[in-house]
């Protein structure tokens, strides 16, 4: 048995975070579900612009869909869809078997709606019935803006992954907004299990302060960050709000580790799996950190409900200079302009092949 066994045995749902036509074709994914018991995957328009520009796997559908009239971003939303629903339809077994725990995948807003809550509402809902599967989730940003769409989201019965989420605080914002979903939708008399997942960014605190940093202090701070929001999300499973709402049926919004693969070359390929072994949380892994875990990785234990040495390493990173609040924020503003040039590459992408497929 592989080493990611330790982390399933612990309480850990192990997700891919990649997409593409190939994994689907060839059967890896398939083999990655078979071998290492992946339970669901995400996707992001980082992952489909070079999913996208990196292979001839998805010029026929291109070509396809601009022949129907499909241009720019809905022919790019079915590109992605087609993907992800084959992909669901692989996590559906595990979907049924463990009641909606896991067995979902994950299909990103435009990042051009990041600051318009109405219009991410309304694509939320759009998208979601477009898919036809009951196990995907909308990802929507845990920004201000997205908080109420989140909000709102949920209250409407679509499952939502909150992503760019960066710190304990922006974790609980959205969490609040779960909760605030729910308790509107068991006031309203309809059915309070909708899914959700709150993703905390991990990896990106790093390579943000590691210039500020001393050589021992480097590549600590993602993981403090990931104690103390380990924490609170324990402290929220554990609180009477919550037991209230568990009560009437709701799921709890799972802890999601992201970005968990490591950026520093000098670091360990394990190193962010190895700290963040978690119950009650996913960890979505790229391909090459998935398969590093199951050569060489090693879970020293589970991580403590109140989060073990996370805020003494906190104080200690505080104290060399770091502003938690100031990086947070500044973080989930350049995962956001991130995801916006993503996006619009992709877009520029998929017109400069319907272009080229239309013409040859």
């Amino acid at each position: 048995m592989n080493n990611l066994q330790q982390l399933r045995d612990l309480g850990q749902s192990l997700w891919l975070d990649n997409i593409t036509r190939e994994l689907l074709d060839t059967g890896t994914l398939q083999r990655y579900i078979d071998a290492y018991a992946i339970t669901g995957l995400t996707s992001n328009p980082t992952i489909f612009d070079e999913a996208i520009g990196n292979s001839a796997a998805y010029d026929a559908g291109i070509a396809e869909k601009a022949a129907a009239g499909l241009r720019g971003e809905a022919l790019f939303i079915e590109l992605a869809l087609e993907d992800l629903r084959r992909a669901a339809d692989l996590f559906r077994p595990v979907f049924d078997a463990t009641a909606g725990v896991d067995g979902w995948v994950s299909m990103e807003l435009s990042p051009l709606l990041a600051g318009d809550t109405a219009g991410s509402i309304e694509a939320a809902t759009r998208i979601h019935r477009q898919a036809g599967r009951a196990n995907l989730f909308v990802k929507i940003p845990g920004t201000p803006a997205g908080v109420a769409a989140i909000e709102q989201s949920i209250f409407n019965g679509v499952p939502i992954n909150v992503t760019l989420l960066f710190s304990a605080e922006h974790y609980r914002a959205a969490a609040e907004a779960y909760l605030r979903g729910i308790e509107r939708r068991i006031d309203a008399g309809l059915d309070p299990a909708v899914g959700s997942v709150a993703s905390l960014f991990v990896s990106r605190w790093d390579k943000a302060s590691a210039d500020q940093l001393p050589t021992p202090l480097r590549n600590q701070l993602g993981i403090a960050i990931g104690q103390r929001t380990y924490r609170v999300y324990r402290e929220l499973l554990a609180s009477p709000r919550w037991h209230t709402l568990a009560a009437a049926g709701a799921r709890p919004q799972r802890l999601l580790w992201a970005s968990t693969g490591s950026k520093d070359p000098d670091a360990a390929d394990t190193l962010y799996v190895n700290a963040l072994a978690a119950p009650d949380t996913i960890n979505t892994m790229p391909e090459k950190t998935l398969r590093a875990f199951a050569e060489h990785g090693r879970a020293p234990g589970a991580m403590p409900a109140d989060g073990g040495d996370g805020e003494a390493t906190l104080h200690r990173l505080t104290q060399a200079g770091i502003d938690i609040e100031t990086l947070a924020a500044r973080l989930q503003r350049e995962g956001a302009a991130a995801f916006v040039k993503s996006w619009q590459q992709l877009l520029q992408r998929i017109a400069d092949k319907t272009t080229g497929l239309i013409l040859s």
